[in-house]
C-alpha cells in the first residue's frame, strides 16, 4: 500500500493551494481518507475527512472549516485538499490517511503518507 501526497509549497496569506493523495495498493472506494497536518513544535491534528458510507461525507477541524476542502477521484485513486484563504498558522506538514470504511469513524486510520510541506507567509 502507498499513499504519495504532493502539492504542498510556499505561498503568502489568503492564498490557495490543492494537495493531492494518490493512493495505490488498496481498494479505494472502500476507505475512507482523511488529511492531518501537524506544526512545528505541536501535535498532529486532523484537517478532515471523507467517509464514503452512507454517499460519502466530509467532516473538518472548525480551525478549516469554510476554507478547505475534501474531495476524491475514485477513478484516479486519489483524493485532494483544497486549501483557500490559508493563514500562516496553516504552516506544517499535510499527512493523508486511509481508513477501512468498515472500521468506523473513530478508529485509527489504517496506512498513512510520507507529509507535504505547507509554508504560509504573512
Amino acid at each position: 500500500v502507498q499513499l504519495q501526497a504532493s502539492g504542498g509549497g510556499s505561498v503568502q496569506a489568503e492564498g490557495s493551494l490543492r494537495l493531492s493523495c494518490a493512493v495505490s495498493g488498496l481498494s479505494f472506494r472502500q476507505y475512507d481518507m482523511g488529511w492531518f497536518r501537524q506544526a512545528p513544535g505541536k501535535d498532529r491534528e486532523e484537517v478532515g475527512s471523507f467517509v464514503v458510507r452512507n454517499g460519502g461525507r466530509t467532516y473538518y477541524a472548525d480551525s478549516v472549516k469554510g476554507r478547505f476542502t475534501i474531495f476524491r477521484d475514485n477513478a484516479k485513486n486519489t483524493v485532494y485538499l483544497q486549501m483557500n484563504s490559508l493563514k500562516p498558522e496553516d504552516t506544517a506538514v499535510y499527512y493523508c490517511a486511509a481508513r477501512r470504511k468498515d472500521r468506523g469513524i473513530t478508529s485509527a486510520y489504517d496506512y498513512w503518507g510520507q507529509g507535504t510541506l505547507v509554508t504560509v507567509s504573512s
